[in-house]
């Protein structure tokens, strides 16, 4: 059978070269011509070649008299002129290898910038690093990208797109896009490109009519214009900050953040359901079939670890679990799922809340997805912040460890906290943390080696 296939095959094919063949198409000619050059061109090239070799063959027997004549015919004047030679040589292919790459280097990195070496390093260890999907928004996520940057570890920063606040909310309303402020942050903490860029994507303007505007956010709004949706917008201006990862929105769907309070109350939007001051009972999506961005299943179903949070847990961290399938995504994936508890409550959201409540919260919305949490369990010291702190009605998270045990995940405390402006995670030491969980977790096949920064 396969014979006769086989022979049918090349009948068919012989017969299409025979049109080929047939007289008056004026083609026959023209292919003689064409072979005719090719041999004409070989008959040159041979001669040529030849002529070549043997006036290096002279060249080669000049040097050997000479050196053979300098040295008296002592075998020691070959050895000499053949050591010179190949010193000569090897320096030759040295210079040339080196302008080769300074050429190509030059393309991709600023003038004076010798930072090559450093950046294949990093490659090549985000290749070989353990995959880390975080989901989340605000500064919360952004410091915990800044830490991860760090090490050799893909990052994919799933992020909250439900933002109707400040500059994206005005970019919301005005120009019917997705809140950008958040992705900006997110591609700001994972940027490569020169300090310079990064700064330029967090200037904010302060006077006319862009006053509160940052300039990422009017770049990102520009390009969901002309590339026509927010998911490729996000990936050009990847390109444009060399980011060490990807930052994806969790949904491409124009949908509202809504909260239901204990008191049976609800409101609509995401800026007004802290400014409630109530506690809140859920958090739910208008319309609640907001369709997940396909690389976002993906990047979950492909994971090593998945991480929620740090961020404002029901208006950044919560969201991206009620997009549809992501919740079953998280649950179906082989990766450990990690909460990462904020260090602060949040007037407003988490009033009162211990750390216990953090993963309840969790829980009763996304279902069984966390198997541990990620808790700081030092307590901060700079009593001029905490007061500060105090007066907005926040306070430092209790780390009620054995409470989150009995609710059957796993905890893991660290000294977590940064006290330099805000009190907030210290981005290295979260990274550190979560790696160590990592590999309590999954295994010391994920460990990493530390990975020196470009740009910190």
């Amino acid at each position: 059978m396969l014979v006769r296939l086989a022979a049918e095959r090349l009948v068919r094919r012989a017969r299409q070269f025979a049109k080929w063949l047939v007289p008056g198409i004026r083609v026959k000619r023209y292919v003689a011509l064409v072979f005719l050059g090719v041999f004409l061109v070989a008959l040159g090239a041979v001669l040529l070649a030849d002529a070549v070799s043997v006036g290096i063959l002279r060249v080669l027997y000049g040097v050997v008299w000479v050196a053979s004549w300098v040295s008296g015919g002592q075998p020691w004047g070959l050895v000499a002129t053949g050591a010179v030679l190949v010193a000569g040589g090897l320096y030759c292919v040295f210079l040339g290898v080196r302008a080769t790459v300074r050429s190509v280097a030059a393309l991709f990195l600023p003038r004076g910038d010798h930072r090559l070496a450093e950046l294949m390093v990093q490659r090549r260890a985000l290749g070989r690093g353990p995959r880390i999907v975080a989901l989340g928004g605000g500064t919360g996520l952004s410091t915990l990208l800044r830490g991860l940057k760090r090490y050799g570890v893909s990052v994919t920063a799933v992020v909250t797109v439900f933002d109707d606040g400040g500059s994206s909310g005005r970019l919301r309303r005005e120009l019917g896009i997705l809140p950008p402020g958040d992705i900006n942050d997110c591609l700001v903490a994972l940027a490569e490109a020169e300090p310079v860029m990064a700064r330029l994507f967090q200037y904010r303007f302060d006077r006319g009519d862009l006053a509160g505007h940052s300039f990422g956010n009017l770049f990102l709004a520009s390009m969901t214009g002309v590339a026509g949706d927010l998911v490729s917008a996000v990936r050009l201006a990847s390109r444009v900050l060399a980011i060490r990862g990807q930052v994806l929105p969790a949904t491409t769907d124009n949908i509202v953040l809504c909260a239901e309070f204990l008191d049976g109350s609800r409101v609509e939007g995401e800026s007004a359901i802290p400014a409630a001051r109530k506690a809140i009972r859920r958090v739910y999506l208008k319309p609640p079939n907001a369709r997940p961005v396909r690389e976002v299943l993906e990047a979950i179903a492909h994971a090593d670890l998945i991480l929620l949070g740090p961020g404002s847990l029901y208006t950044s961290v919560l969201p991206n679990l009620l997009v549809s399938g992501v919740a079953e995504a998280v649950r179906r994936a082989r990766a450990p799922v990690v909460h990462v508890v904020n260090v602060m409550t949040q007037p407003g959201e988490t009033d009162g809340y211990r750390a216990s409540d953090h993963v309840r919260a969790v829980l009763e919305h996304a279902g069984p997805v966390v198997r541990a949490a990620l808790v700081n369990t030092q307590m901060p010291r700079n009593e001029l912040l905490l007061a500060r702190y105090r007066a907005e009605g926040a306070v430092p998270v209790e780390p009620d460890l054995d409470r989150i045990r009995l609710m059957g995940v796993e905890a893991f405390g660290f000294h977590l906290v940064s006290e330099a402006e805000l009190v907030r995670h210290d981005p290295v030491r979260l990274a550190e943390a979560v790696l160590e969980a990592l590999d309590r977790l999954a295994g010391a096949r994920h460990r990493v080696g530390r990975v020196s920064v470009v740009n910190p």
